[in-house]
């Protein structure tokens, strides 16, 4: 958690990629799976590339030594200037070191512009 807010802070998402293990797989609402540091790599700097500001706050999150769990709330900026408020959920396994899968779901209508109003 505490890497994922570094990395948003910063812009870089080397630190919290250095947390997933080589052979790692990455995947969000899209039907890409993203592999390995190379995807992990990918796979954050597409996140870091939606927002001009952005800050994930974690409102729970459960471990099992090899499944964590997290809800969270994403709020700040998009490149466009838009405001975004969203919600969502991660699952990730691990080994106690390294991450081996990842995948998260969120809510995508956030995403979307608002309509002009007639």
């Amino acid at each position: 958690m505490q890497a994922l807010q570094q990395t948003e802070q910063s812009g870089d998402p080397s630190g919290l990629v250095e947390l997933f293990a080589d052979g790692s797989t990455l995947q969000n609402l899209t039907t890409r799976t993203w592999e390995g540091k190379e995807g992990a790599t990918q796979f954050w700097q597409t996140y870091l590339d939606n927002f001009a500001s952005i800050r994930s706050e974690f409102s729970q999150s459960a471990d099992t030594g090899s499944y964590g769990v997290m809800e969270w709330t994403g709020k700040g900026e998009l490149k466009n200037g838009q405001p975004i408020e969203y919600r969502g959920v991660s699952i990730i396994e691990h080994d106690g070191q390294k991450v081996s899968a990842f995948r998260t779901y969120y809510d995508s209508a956030a995403f979307l512009a608002p309509e002009a109003k007639s």
